[in-house]
C-alpha cells in the first residue's frame, strides 16, 4: 500500500456514500460554490437506486434521475469523485478534519472506453453481487450499463492469474494496469456527511421463513433484479426452481421488521415495495393471484395512499390482515405453504402459491461496519444527527429508513447544514 498526497480546501465537505443521499448532498453543495470530495466504497455510484426497475414516486427507471446526476456530477469540476474508497479514520473537530481514506486497485485506468474486449477474453465467472449472487458475471465487468465512472474493474479474485493476463493483452487502450496497489490518501475538510446508505436484512436470519432453504422463496430486492431489464433473468419474473412463470406468488410483509428478535422498527419502505412489485406481476402475468400477508399497510400520503387504493380494486389480489407463522414447502413441485392466521376472522390461513416474497427490512450499512469516525448511534445501528455540534451528519437512511423522496429531501437540508458549519467556522 503506498501513501497518497494530502487533498484540502478552504470550506471543503467529505461526502460518504454514492447513493441517491450522498448524490444529492454532493450536487447540492457543489452547485452553490463547495469543494466536495465523494468516496464511495463500489466501483461505481448510484446505490440501491441503480439496482431497482423502479423506484416510487413516479415509478421511474433508475436512468430517469441518476443519468442526469452523474452527468451533473461530470460537468462540475469542484467534485473529485473516489471509487473503491473507505474511510480508516477521522480526526480533528468540526471546520478541520483530517480523515483518512482507502482506495482499493479497480486495475483499470482512465483510458477505458468500454468496449468490453477484457470480458470477452475473461475466462473466470464470479458471483454476480448486483444481481444478489442470482446469476454469475466475469471477472473482468462493468457493474451496469450506465454505470459512473464509465469504466471496467477486474475482480481481485483474477489477479495474479492467466484470466488477468488475458485481459490485459485483449485491452487495446493500455487501460489494464495489472501493478496497481491499494493506496491511502489524507483529505483535510471541514464538514462531513456520513451517506453510507442501508442494507436489505438478512433473511437466513428469520428461522421460520425458509429463505436458503426453499428455492422459491425470494426476497423483495431480489424480485426487484428480475423485473428490472438488466438483471439476472432480463426482466422476466420467474420461479427460481424452474425458470417457470409462476401463477401465484405470496408476499410476507414485516418479514425481519417490527420484530424484536430481529429488527424491531418499521423499515418504511416495505409495504409500498410489495404493492409496486404487485405491479410488475400482474402486468406480466394477467391470470396471476397476488396474496399480500400484512399487519397493517403503510401508505404514507396522499400518493400512496391512493396508489394502494388502486391495487386494492385488482380482483386478483388478495390482502389477508395476519402476521405469517410458517413457511414450507412441498418436495415434489416446490410449490410453497404459507401460514398465517387471520387477524379479522381468527381462521388459520393456509396458502399454496408457486413462490413466495419476503418483504425484508432495511438495516443501516453502519450498523456492522460503524465509520471510524466519533458519532452517535441510536441501538439499531441508525447514525444520530447532533446538530448543535455540527460538523459531522448523517443523511438519508444512514439515519433513518425513508424511500428515495424522502431521501432526498433529506440530502438537500443536511447539505445545508454540513455548509453552515464551514460558514460558522
Amino acid at each position: 500500500m503506498t501513501e497518497g498526497n494530502i487533498l484540502s480546501a478552504n470550506g471543503s465537505i467529505l461526502v460518504v456514500g454514492g447513493g441517491i443521499s450522498g448524490l444529492t448532498t454532493t450536487l447540492e453543495a457543489a452547485e452553490v460554490g463547495y469543494e466536495v470530495f465523494l468516496v464511495e466504497k463500489n466501483p461505481y455510484l448510484g446505490g440501491r437506486v441503480s439496482q431497482l426497475n423502479q423506484y416510487f414516486p413516479k415509478l421511474c427507471p433508475p436512468t430517469c434521475g441518476l443519468e442526469i446526476n452523474f452527468r451533473r456530477i461530470k460537468d462540475n469540476p469542484r467534485i473529485k469523485v473516489f471509487t473503491l474508497g473507505e474511510i480508516e479514520r477521522v480526526d480533528g473537530a468540526p471546520g478541520n478534519y483530517d480523515v483518512s481514506v482507502r482506495l482499493t486497485p479497480r486495475y483499470v485506468n482512465e483510458n477505458c472506453t468500454c468496449c468490453g474486449e477484457c470480458a470477452t477474453a475473461c475466462e473466470t465467472e464470479i458471483p454476480n453481487d448486483f444481481n444478489f449472487g442470482m446469476n454469475k458475471m466475469k471477472g473482468a465487468y462493468l457493474p451496469f450499463e450506465m454505470a459512473f465512472p464509465a469504466r471496467y474493474a477486474l475482480s481481485p479474485l483474477i489477479i495474479g492469474t492467466e484470466d488477468a493476463k488475458r485481459c490485459w493483452k485483449a485491452c487495446k487502450y493500455d487501460a489494464i494496469d495489472l501493478e496497481m496497489q491499494a493506496k491511502t490518501i489524507r483529505l483535510k475538510v471541514g464538514a462531513i456527511v456520513w451517506a453510507t446508505g442501508w442494507e436489505p436484512y438478512d433473511a437466513k436470519k428469520i428461522n421460520n421463513l425458509g429463505f436458503g432453504t426453499y428455492p422459491n422463496v425470494v426476497t423483495n430486492m431480489m424480485l426487484e433484479r428480475m423485473a428490472s431489464p438488466n438483471g439476472p433473468t432480463a426482466g422476466k419474473i420467474l420461479r427460481p426452481s424452474d425458470d417457470k412463470a409462476p401463477q401465484s406468488v405470496a408476499f410476507v410483509q414485516c418479514a425481519g421488521s417490527r420484530d424484536e428478535n430481529y429488527l424491531p422498527y418499521c423499515s418504511y419502505i416495505c409495504c409500498m415495495a410489495s404493492l409496486k412489485h404487485t405491479t410488475y406481476i400482474r402486468e406480466r402475468y394477467p391470470d396471476a393471484k397476488v396474496y399480500i400477508f400484512y399487519i397493517d399497510v403503510r401508505a404514507p400520503g396522499q400518493r400512496y395512499e391512493k396508489f394502494y387504493s388502486k391495487i386494492k380494486t385488482d380482483e386478483n389480489v388478495f390482502f389477508i390482515k395476519g402476521k405469517v407463522a410458517q413457511v414450507s414447502e412441498d418436495p415434489e413441485t416446490k410449490d410453497i405453504t404459507v401460514v398465517a392466521e387471520n387477524a379479522i376472522t381468527a381462521e388459520k390461513i393456509e396458502q399454496t402459491v408457486e413462490m413466495a416474497v419476503l418483504a425484508t427490512g432495511i438495516q443501516p450499512t453502519a450498523a456492522a461496519a460503524k465509520p471510524a469516525a466519533d458519532l452517535n448511534y441510536t441501538e439499531d445501528g441508525f447514525i444520530m444527527n447532533d446538530f448543535e455540534k455540527g460538523g459531522m451528519f448523517a443523511a438519508g437512511c444512514a439515519n433513518k429508513p425513508r424511500d428515495v423522496f424522502s431521501s432526498n429531501q433529506n440530502a438537500t437540508g443536511i447539505a445545508l447544514k454540513a455548509i453552515q458549519t464551514l460558514m460558522n467556522r
